[in-house]
């Protein structure tokens, strides 16, 4: 299938084009960006003129900032073609649950992708945890911005999730392990004074047999940088580290050491939008999102110093 990705800046370039060039599936046969292109590859800098000249091409990936996607994904929509949102899959709830009303209405497919879940060890630690008691279960989710994020002012700009741009990957993680829904209760949200969105954030959730459930993110995080998930359940101990990319089953790794990678992760999401397509479907799971918005809800916020890039 020919498909257009809109949005050409790093995780387009890192992972998508990559991905959608080795994939079977697909045909990269447009780019829609006001500034990246990617060599041999049509490239537009508006989409309705990109939609106008490309009948043929019925599926677009969207990987622009949150706030601007809805029109973007609407417009796709609207003019009968398939779309593939970039997480976090809107600036809000609302939009999200709109752009699937339309998809319906406009029978076509619609697909939020998280692109954590497609990492190695998280199928192993879903199907771990399907038969336990949780007892207690601790995200550390610490990154240095700087290095991730060079540049992207957005994300300390309503709608831009500051912290919670990573940490809802943290989340999604979470939200497909564990057997049993879980909500937010608490957090303090600490925002620098010269941003919008949270550089860091604790957050405390509660979970319907009573198991602890906890999440720092820390968008500061200088030498190692740390995407651990742990559980304790009735039967042993369960890590997810490197993202996702490691799992260890009580002390012993179930899965080679590759280090945090998002190898294999993007490959995976759009060989489920081939799927998704093919079966006329819609997945649009937004519980992850539904986190960060309670957590900006009942949050605490406590200023801190500006940050500078």
């Amino acid at each position: 299938m020919k498909i257009a990705l809109v949005g050409i800046g790093k995780i387009a370039v890192d992972q998508h084009v990559p991905a959608i060039a080795a994939a079977p599936d697909w045909d990269l046969a447009a780019t829609v960006s006001r500034q990246g292109t990617v060599d041999g590859v049509p490239a537009f800098t508006d989409l309705d003129e990109m939609l106008q000249n490309c009948p043929d091409i019925r599926v677009v990936s969207l990987c622009l900032p949150p706030v601007p996607r809805f029109v973007a994904a609407q417009t796709a929509i609207r003019a009968g073609r398939h779309v593939m949102l970039e997480k976090p899959p809107g600036a809000t709830l609302s939009e999200c649950h709109a752009l699937e009303t339309l998809a319906r209405a406009q029978r076509v497919s619609l697909f939020a992708t998280w692109h954590s879940r497609e990492a190695a060890g998280v199928a192993g630690a879903k199907a771990w945890l399907a038969d336990k008691t949780l007892r207690r279960l601790t995200v550390t989710w610490k990154e240095d911005v700087r290095r991730w994020h060079p540049g992207q002012d957005w994300i300390w700009q309503p709608g831009g999730l500051g912290v919670f741009d990573p940490g809802i990957n943290a989340l999604s993680i979470v939200t497909e392990i564990l057997p049993d829904p879980i909500h937010v209760t608490n957090a303090v949200l600490q925002v620098p004074e010269n941003c919008q969105t949270p550089i860091a954030a604790s957050v405390g959730f509660y979970h319907p047999q009573g198991a602890e459930i906890t999440a720092e993110l820390d968008f500061l995080q200088q030498g190692e940088q740390i995407w651990t998930i742990e559980a304790e359940t009735d039967q042993g101990k369960l890590m997810l580290s490197a993202g996702g990319a490691r799992l260890t089953i009580d002390g012993k790794e179930t899965l080679e050491d590759t280090g945090f990678s998002l190898t294999g992760e993007y490959p995976r999401l759009y060989a489920r939008m081939a799927q998704v397509v093919g079966d006329g479907d819609i997945d649009m799971d937004l519980s992850p999102m539904r986190h960060v918005a309670d957590a900006f809800t009942l949050g605490r916020r406590v200023s801190v110093a500006p940050f500078i890039e």
